[in-house]
């Protein structure tokens, strides 16, 4: 594989891996804030879908025609990360659908070192290229992967990609409590050591 087929594979997958973190969930579960800066599962896949399709589309002049309102004048801040009552989970899904092939076929167009300009990054780094824009899509899309896991499993305990991810040691209930005790004891110990006192 050559270095622009390797980013592109790269993202396909993220962009799939971040997507399954709806599956098997209701409505509430996709849209509840996790966090206290309101990290939620739904609004991850549409800032994600949102951010790689002006990156793909306007930075190399190959507009979408997809109207964001979310990234209008005036929109309400962060309103790219979680979704209203009226937006359905299906338009939001559909929105990353539409965001990847719109990617896609900007990739398969240009070569990587083809010129293009972020408008909303400060002036002395708006110049990019699509090798930046595919690496940069890659790091951010694994990094809200990322986030995603965790709210995954804060949800309902959903780990990694499944049951069956290699990554993840296959424990039994009293194992994994016995794990989580063994860190626990552990982070309490340093603490100690180190003069900080555990809550």
């Amino acid at each position: 594989m050559d270095e622009k087929a390797t980013l592109h594979h790269y993202l396909r997958t993220r962009r799939a891996q971040l997507l399954a973190k709806l599956d098997g969930l209701g409505e509430y579960d996709v849209r509840r804030p996790m966090t206290p800066t309101g990290t939620n599962l739904l609004g991850l896949v549409k800032h994600v879908a949102s951010v790689e399709l002006d990156y793909f589309g306007e930075v190399f002049g190959r507009p979408s025609g997809r109207v964001l309102p979310w990234f209008a004048d005036g929109a309400e801040p962060d309103a790219d990360m979680w979704a209203t009552p009226e937006q359905t989970r299906a338009e939001i899904v559909d929105l990353h659908h539409f965001s990847a092939a719109h990617t896609d076929a900007t990739i398969d167009a240009l070569p990587l070192d083809a010129p293009g300009v972020v408008p909303w990054w400060r002036e002395e780094r708006r110049n990019v290229t699509l090798h930046q824009m595919l690496v940069h899509m890659c790091a951010e899309t694994a990094q809200h992967l990322g986030h995603a896991d965790i709210i995954r499993e804060l949800i309902d305990g959903s780990a990694g990609q499944g049951p069956n991810d290699p990554n993840l040691p296959q424990r039994g209930s009293a194992e994994q409590a016995a794990y989580v005790e063994q860190l626990e004891a552990a982070a309490r110990e340093a603490a100690a050591l180190a003069g900080w006192n555990a809550p």
